[in-house]
């Protein structure tokens, strides 16, 4: 089944959704703000998205620019502070049979459906 993490505030996870919706498949919400993600799944997730955790990170947000820009980070201190600030995890994910995708620009998520 595909896997939406949503955040329902951000634009671009709206046009992910509704380009979900449209396919007809059946597909789970994950409102990952509300519903935090587990370290466990945090890993799963980079390892379907095949990237590090640092290219996960939304860098522009306030909280990254304040706290952590400039460090010298391992990929687990990365995976921390994206548990702890779900906020910082880009969006949307969405994931369909051990595939996933960053849905920036939306239409990209076409190509896992």
């Amino acid at each position: 089944m595909i896997k939406i993490y949503h955040n329902p505030r951000c634009s671009k996870s709206r046009e992910g959704l509704k380009i979900i919706e449209q396919s007809g498949q059946k597909f789970e919400i994950i409102k990952y703000l509300e519903t935090p993600i587990s370290e466990k799944e945090l890993i799963q997730i980079l390892s379907f998205l095949n990237i590090k955790p640092l290219n996960l990170v939304r860098k522009n947000e306030a909280i990254w620019k304040t706290d952590f820009k400039n460090k010298y980070l391992t990929d687990n201190e990365v995976i921390v502070i994206l548990i702890s600030n779900p906020k910082l995890i880009e969006r949307p994910i969405v994931i369909n049979n051990n595939k996933a995708i960053i849905g920036r620009p939306p239409e990209l998520i076409k190509t896992i459906l």
